[in-house]
């Protein structure tokens, strides 16, 4: 699959309600992305203009990959640290890929493109990131070249009796 990547495309309301039915399907394919399914894009509307006011304001930059029709199949959040003593690495969040296309290196290039838009931020050294245990990600990331630098058992609850690991992903820049 032929996937294009932008960095900080112009937000029209069609990258914006394309970005929030990305967001839904992935939720609703079981995706790790902030949300338990069944959830509706209406629900994800509020988290997803937090997102666009961070880029607004420049604290936050957004990869989008489109298809060869055009439509958003991919997207990545770039938040930068607002403390100085952590202003070299960025934190990479909502990374969805369409999940018709999962599985046939959508994802892997999307993370090469998180990767190279970090690598041309003067000053940044890592990429940090969290997955949810019990998904496979942690595996996903690690063939990006990340390594797990922490976890949290039992950290994130999806409902009663339902715990996973909250696990902290790391990509050296150097």
């Amino acid at each position: 699959m032929n996937v294009r990547f932008d960095l900080d495309p112009s937000v029209t309301p069609e990258v914006r309600d394309g970005i929030c039915a990305l967001w839904a399907d992935v939720s609703n394919a079981g995706g790790a992305v902030g949300f338990i399914p069944p959830v509706t894009p209406e629900e994800i509307r509020p988290e997803l203009l937090r997102h666009l006011t961070a880029l607004a304001e420049a604290r936050e930059r957004l990869i989008i990959g489109r298809d060869a029709d055009g439509r958003i199949a991919a997207t990545a959040f770039l938040a930068f640290n607002r403390h100085p003593m952590y202003g070299h690495w960025l934190w990479a969040g909502t990374v969805m890929v369409r999940p018709a296309l999962q599985g046939r290196g959508v994802g892997r290039a999307l993370m090469a493109a998180v990767a190279d838009t970090a690598r041309g931020i003067d000053g940044m050294i890592g990429i940090r990131l969290t997955c949810r245990g019990g998904t496979g990600l942690r595996r996903f990331y690690e063939t990006c070249g990340y390594r797990e630098i922490g976890r949290v058992p039992r950290g994130l609850k999806l409902a009663d009796g339902d715990f996973r690991d909250d696990v902290t992903m790391w990509l050296d820049l150097a």
